[in-house]
C-alpha cells in the first residue's frame, strides 16, 4: 500500500485494493494461527445463551474481513493515506490481538480489555470513514455491530468462566 495520495489512473486505483485485503488477511491468518484450537475450546467453555454456534463465527469474519479491507481502499482511494487510515490499522492489530489473548493464552479478561478498545475504535474508524466515504463508513457498520456483540459475549464468557 502506497501512503501517497492515491494516483489518478483508474487501473492503479484498483491494483491497491488486493493490498488492503493482504493487510486484513494478515490480520486474521496471525489470529487464526495463534488459536488453532479455538473451536475445541469455545465447546469447553460456559457460554451464555445467547451464544452462537462456533461454526458461524468463520462464514460472518470472512464477510467482514473483506468489507474491513475494501472500506479502508475506498477512503485511501479518496484521499490517500490519512489518519482516519493510521486508526484503521491499529484497530486491525487490535482485532488480530483478541483471538490470541482469548483461545491461544485463555487470558478471557485480557481479551474483554482488548475488545472494548476495539469496539471504541472501530466506531472511531467509522465516525472519521463518514468524512470521506458514506459507502466506507456503511461497509464497517455490520463489523461495528459484530464486535458490539462479541464485546457482549466475551463479557459473559469471562463472567461465566
Amino acid at each position: 500500500m502506497t501512503t501517497s495520495a492515491p494516483p489518478g489512473r483508474t487501473g492503479a486505483r484498483w491494483a491497491a485494493l488486493p493490498g488492503f485485503l493482504l493487510a486484513v488477511a494478515v490480520a486474521a491468518g496471525l489470529g487464526g494461527w495463534a488459536a488453532g484450537s479455538a473451536p475445541e475450546t469455545y465447546r469447553e467453555l460456559e457460554l451464555p445463551g445467547f451464544a452462537p454456534p462456533s461454526w458461524l463465527f468463520g462464514p460472518v469474519w470472512t464477510v467482514l474481513y473483506v468489507a474491513i479491507a475494501v472500506a479502508a481502499w475506498l477512503v485511501w482511494r479518496r484521499d490517500g493515506w490519512t489518519r482516519s487510515l493510521t486508526l484503521w490499522v491499529v484497530q486491525l492489530v487490535l482485532n488480530a490481538a483478541w483471538t490470541p489473548l482469548f483461545f491461544g493464552l485463555g487470558l478471557i479478561g485480557w481479551a474483554l480489555v482488548d475488545i472494548v478498545v476495539l469496539l471504541v475504535a472501530v466506531a472511531v474508524t467509522t465516525a472519521l470513514f463518514r468524512r470521506t466515504s458514506t459507502a466506507a463508513a456503511l461497509l464497517l457498520v455490520p463489523y461495528l455491530a459484530w464486535v458490539g456483540f462479541a464485546t457482549l459475549l466475551n463479557a459473559a464468557i469471562w463472567q461465566l468462566n
